[in-house]
């Protein structure tokens, strides 16, 4: 497998109900990586596509859920593995869903849905969500004003 020299954009999203609690999927037996951790949702942008576009595309594919709000509250710079094999630009979005809304979309790649508060947050974590949770949850904490 060729090797790639040019990050990907990403769309990183943490689903929350406006209560507090947010969204974790656990990753399935078949997913691209880290089976059977916990992790927000995420997909790529595609040409042309806005980031809310792409995150109210992704967040109904993964989770059957539909946008109610969206929120772009920054962007990670993923680099992976010594020597580096994977580099993604992640821009992060915090989305308002419908708790009620909620299922699974991609059972291929998720066995399970939860709804967490941010200390009873299970294990284990995707290598990647602690970062990515900081912004949301700092977020969520500080209403804008």
């Amino acid at each position: 497998m060729a090797r790639q020299l040019t990050p990907s954009v990403s769309c990183v999203f943490v689903c929350h109900d406006g209560a507090g609690r947010v969204l974790l999927a656990r990753r399935g037996a078949a997913a691209r990586d880290e089976p059977g951790r916990w992790d927000c949702g995420a997909g790529a942008l595609e040409f042309g596509e806005s980031f809310e576009a792409a995150v109210a595309r992704e967040v109904w594919e993964e989770y059957r859920a539909d946008a109610l709000a969206i929120e772009v509250l920054g962007v990670r710079n993923v680099l992976r593995g010594e020597p580096v094999d994977s580099h993604w630009v992640a821009v992060v979005c915090a989305v308002l869903v419908d708790p009620a809304q909620t299922a699974i979309g991609e059972p291929h790649k998720f066995d399970r849905l939860d709804w967490f508060t941010p200390d009873t947050l299970p294990a284990p974590l995707h290598s990647q969500l602690a970062p990515t949770l900081e912004l949301a949850l700092n977020r969520l904490r500080t209403p804008a004003a």
